[in-house]
């Protein structure tokens, strides 16, 4: 038992930063998100990530404007006039977030390191979510027979991808473990 508590005392300190981090986003959606018969108005994060997208279309030289969808809980992204994609809750990257400070959290390091990493990666991850959403309508206004492997594959990858390589960073670099 004894060589499996560094393994135990993990899990037990991810779960619950994860469920905590969780509670707390899934009591500020209930509280900002509107849902009734035919009124929707999305979180604030999830407009502010949906303008942001638009901005940074609009720095690639396109035509760009979010409508809130009056049939859903999303916003819609469009490309020059064009509909292309919504942004839904999943996409503005807070359950990104969550994910990856629960992981800091269980691999212990300084409490500065990780209030620092913490932010700056979340930062980072959120700023490659704008970008992936960004990229992601564009190609789907240029490319739309490609929504499958755009939408499920390449671009989920970004984000995904530069997580695992912060975790990486993180163990090797930052945490109580790199010390060793």
């Amino acid at each position: 038992m004894l060589n499996n508590k560094p393994i135990i005392l993990f899990l037990v300190k991810f779960f619950i930063s994860y469920f905590l981090l969780l509670g707390i986003y899934s009591v500020y959606l209930n509280r900002t998100q509107i849902k009734e018969q035919n009124l929707f108005s999305c979180a604030p994060i999830t407009e502010n990530v949906a303008q942001q997208t638009a901005k940074i279309i609009q720095f690639l030289g396109y035509d760009a404007k979010i409508i809130q969808h009056d049939k859903e809980l999303s916003l819609k992204v469009l490309v020059n006039d064009k509909y292309v994609s919504r942004v839904i809750e999943g996409c503005n990257s807070v359950s990104v977030i969550i994910l990856f400070l629960s992981f800091i959290i269980a691999f212990k390091g300084s409490f500065k390191n990780t209030i620092w990493f913490g932010l700056l990666g979340s930062l980072l991850i959120y700023i490659v979510n704008l970008i992936r959403i960004a990229i992601l309508s564009v190609g789907l206004y240029k490319y739309p027979n490609q929504e499958r492997l755009l939408h499920d594959f390449i671009f989920p990858a970004m984000v995904y991808g530069m997580v695992f390589l912060l975790w990486i960073l993180w163990v090797n670099k930052f945490s109580d473990y790199a010390k060793k």
